[in-house]
């Protein structure tokens, strides 16, 4: 059986935290999946706009060696997503473990046989960071 992965992020200003979470996911599946979400979800969840168009988040995701399809994501709910593209495994940074949300999910996707796993996160890089850093120059 071929184990397909899912994961879903903004990928704004591509960094090493993205890509160490990518290629990670990767060596748990077969058959990779990543979501891009798209520039009206991130406004709404976020109250912020990415820097990078999602058109072009998009094109870098898909070009990643580690990811086997980039499709677009408008929502949160992770099992909306499951219904248009099946996946038996679902990837998420550690450090959104224990949270209510994540729980909630986990618990949820598990009714369908998918597994939740937390992949560890990058604390030394993240698109957070990246903003404050290009404020000060």
């Amino acid at each position: 059986m071929n184990i397909i992965g899912f994961t879903t992020g903004v990928f704004d200003m591509f960094h090493i935290g993205h890509l160490n979470l990518l290629e990670n996911a990767k060596s748990k599946c077969d058959f990779l999946v990543v979501g891009v979400n798209s520039d009206k979800l991130v406004s709404e969840y976020k109250s912020k706009n990415a820097v990078v168009p999602f058109e072009e988040r998009l094109r870098i995701v898909s070009a990643m060696r580690c990811v086997d399809e980039a499709i677009r994501v408008d929502t949160l709910d992770k099992e909306s997503i499951y219904m248009t593209k099946l996946f038996n495994v679902l990837f998420i940074g550690d450090d959104w473990k224990g949270s209510q949300r994540w729980a909630e999910t986990e618990r949820v996707m598990l009714t369908y046989g998918v597994r939740t796993i937390y992949l560890p996160y990058t604390r030394s890089t993240n698109s957070t960071l990246l903003r404050e850093k290009l404020i000060e120059y």
